[in-house]
């Protein structure tokens, strides 16, 4: 059996099962056949016997046997053709006076103390075996012998088992040849998936379709177009982010290395100091900017280190404050930060709503003029918790709101150290807490104030 095919274990399995079953059933078949037989063999000798009987008795021995015969003369024989089976039957009529009356050829010289006792016997006689069978008619004064030779028993015996092993051998092969195409016909729909899966386009998100698909086939189906679907989307994602990678990180390495070039090229110490400067500065933005598009692939890909825990937003936005201090002082902005006393706490993994609130701060410090407001305010509404980021700057018209969330968007009239992955990012956490974003107009007249809802932790 190949180990490899499924269509031969099937074939051979059900093969083995339909032996296993139809031998035992066929030799317990013959069992019983050859005893009915034999049972049926001994009916009709014995009946052969008592019908001889009942004619002796009728019309008398000496009738049947033509006349009287003294002690020592042969019996009366009945002749036996040689090429029917009259040979393989004999039977006696012995008298009162233990003669032989009447037999037939075979049995004439049968001497009278091999059949004794009433009933069924075995004997040997003429280099054959005989079944006999004697009855005694007391009235008639008369004994009958009938018999029969084994072989003939034996030849029916054999047609019964040519009969039987015929079914077994044409009928086995046969049965073989016909499980096999029933197998092959019930494994057509898997050869028709693989025909599907091997003509797929690399690349196609169409799912794989199958028609009239066997009902213990359709969940396989399922839950291959499924795995197919996640394949695909993390393939474009591997595909995208990298395409994104290499486009977002090529302007800040050939700044990067224009700066070391012109810090070796310079002879002049102090305009070596500030091409270093620019260097360190840009390679600062280049880390700042491989940490967002790392938090980006992450929160695409759905990973999840940990289970969600119990997150206090308050000290989160002190953290955020804390770690964009620098550069509200070098744009001398003014941040405002409101919270309630009480802890506003929520439900969520606290890497991700930390970046979250950071790139609400970032992003509007990053499109407000020098000078401007930005509030980061905290609080809770019924069964909600309110994360607002309100900022002075130019705002975004209603009609493109939509698009700010593409990755790699910039708006104009912000700064160049943008890298368009801030909302991006923003949205993915608030997807995977179940929060909702809205982008409205600020209150101070201008501006835009970004609003996220997320449900409040439960006791």
């Amino acid at each position: 059996m190949r180990p490899s095919s499924l269509r031969w274990r099937l074939r051979w399995l059900v093969i083995g099962a339909l032996v296993a079953v139809l031998v035992p059933l066929g030799l317990f078949s013959m069992r019983i056949t050859l005893r009915e037989m034999d049972e049926l063999a001994d009916g009709r000798l014995a009946q052969a016997a008592h019908v001889l009987q009942l004619m002796v008795r009728g019309a008398g021995i000496d009738a049947l046997a033509g006349s009287a015969r003294a002690p020592g003369q042969p019996p009366a024989t009945l002749a036996q053709s040689r090429h029917t089976f009259e040979s393989e039957v004999a039977f006696q009529v012995i008298d009162r006076d233990g003669r032989v009356r009447l037999a037939t050829a075979n049995f004439a010289a049968l001497p009278v103390h091999m059949a004794v006792g009433a009933g069924f016997a075995d004997i040997e006689w003429q280099g054959y075996r005989w079944r006999t069978y004697r009855t005694c008619d007391v009235p008639a004064g008369v004994c009958i012998v009938a018999g029969e030779r084994y072989d003939s028993r034996h030849d029916i015996l054999r047609a019964l088992w040519l009969d039987h092993a015929l079914l077994l051998v044409v009928g086995l092969p046969l049965i073989a040849l016909l499980v096999g195409w029933a197998v092959r016909r019930g494994l057509r729909p898997l050869d028709r998936l693989a025909d599907n899966l091997a003509a797929r386009a690399p690349g196609s998100r169409e799912p794989v379709a199958l028609e009239a698909a066997p009902t213990e086939l359709r969940p396989v189906v399922q839950a291959l177009n499924t795995q197919l679907a996640r394949l695909e989307d993390a393939l474009e994602r591997e595909r995208r982010f990298s395409a994104d990678v290499a486009h977002e990180l090529r302007t800040p390495l050939t700044t990067s290395l224009i700066s070391v070039e012109g810090a070796i090229g310079n002879a002049d110490p102090a305009d070596a100091d500030v091409a270093l400067g620019q260097a360190q500065q840009a390679l600062n933005g280049l880390a700042r900017r491989v940490e967002q598009l790392l938090v980006l692939a992450r929160l695409e890909a759905g990973v999840v280190d940990r289970p969600r825990e119990t997150v206090d937003l308050v000290p989160l936005a002190g953290e955020v404050i804390e770690e964009l201090a620098p550069m509200i002082g070098e744009r001398h902005v003014d941040v405002t930060l409101e919270v309630p006393d009480v802890p506003v706490r929520v439900s969520g993994y606290s890497a991700g709503l930390l970046a979250l609130i950071r790139n609400l701060v970032d992003n509007a410090l990053r499109h407000v003029s020098e000078g401007g407001h930005v509030l980061l305010a905290l609080g809770q509404v019924g069964t909600a918790v309110r994360i607002e980021v309100t900022d002075d700057g130019p705002g975004i018209p209603p009609e493109r709101r939509h698009e700010v969330f593409a990755r790699f968007h910039r708006e104009p009239g912000g700064h160049n150290e943008g890298y368009g992955v801030g909302l991006s990012i923003v949205q993915r956490v608030a997807e995977l807490h179940g929060a909702t974003i809205e982008l409205l107009d600020a209150p101070w007249g201008r501006g835009l104030s970004v609003r996220v809802s997320l449900p409040l932790a439960t006791a």
